[in-house]
């Protein structure tokens, strides 16, 4: 299974270079040659060395295949990232967030210490969907995620390690101490200075505008849970970033499209 890439660093070249084949190249039928390629990533900026060596390092993680489509060098989407890319267009653009009756999902597992590797992975892809730690055996997280949860738990194979609640919890949930509300309040105030700058007119202006706005926000609804309102700082910056992605969206994503189309056609 391909797994969404939550560790390339938000405006580095291997992190635009996936921002920009994950929001084009299905729309293009899932091939781009290299050149066009290489002309996108200059649009946002990327050197055609360092665009080069980061296509490497994306086809390595199992994103793309090299094929040749009439003599011409290129990359298609490789079969076994569409549907991680269909999951990640289901976060990214429906962001979603919890009102005040919703239930939680809780999971309580227990992974013995011969397989203390399986543990740390565990550990790390619940946190990628935004879940929070009540005590290193027991996670919390909007009950709207249990079917990853458990997706997680059988990629793992720790299915029968782990029990999953769905619930309603009684009493306080402490957000700011089963989540790191710091580091996610800091990916909501990157977006929002990545967004700051007003748009240009032309195409490849939009172009660029979208995909660093995108690229900034895509981690942002793996990481946020979505937590409601009153379990949050009263100048949490989640529910102003989410009102800014989706300005960005509806006002910048046509003209971005449109520049791909004429650079690829």
């Amino acid at each position: 299974m391909i797994l969404d890439d939550m560790e390339s660093s938000p405006g580095s070249t291997t992190s635009l270079l996936r921002t920009i084949v994950g929001t084009s190249l299905r729309r293009l039928g899932g091939w781009i040659s290299v050149a066009h390629l290489v002309e996108l990533g200059a649009a946002v900026g990327l050197p055609d060395a360092r665009t080069r060596t980061a296509l490497a390092r994306i086809k390595a993680k199992g994103l793309l295949d090299a094929e040749r489509r009439g003599g011409v060098p290129g990359y298609a989407i490789a079969a076994g990232a569409i549907p991680m890319l269909e999951r990640g267009d289901r976060r990214i653009f429906r962001p979603r967030s919890m009102g005040d009756e919703d239930r939680w999902c809780l999971v309580s597992y227990s992974v013995p210490e011969e397989s203390r590797d399986l543990r740390h992975q565990l550990r790390r892809r619940l946190t990628w969907i935004g879940c929070g730690a009540v005590s290193p055996a027991l996670w919390i997280c909007p009950e709207y995620l249990t079917d990853e949860v458990e997706q997680i738990l059988a990629d793992l194979g720790l299915a029968g390690n782990a029990t999953v609640f769905r619930a309603e919890v009684r009493g306080a949930v402490d957000a700011a101490r089963w989540w790191d509300l710091d580091a996610i309040r800091a990916r909501h105030e990157a977006f929002l200075v990545a967004c700051a700058a007003p748009v240009g007119h032309t195409a490849e202006e939009a172009f660029r505008a979208w995909i660093h706005g995108l690229d900034a926000w895509r981690i942002i609804p793996y990481v946020d849970p979505g937590l409601p309102a009153r379990l949050l700082p009263g100048d949490w910056p989640g529910h102003r970033s989410v009102a800014v992605f989706l300005e960005l969206r509806d006002r910048v994503l046509p003209r971005a499209q449109a520049y791909v189309d004429g650079v690829t056609r």
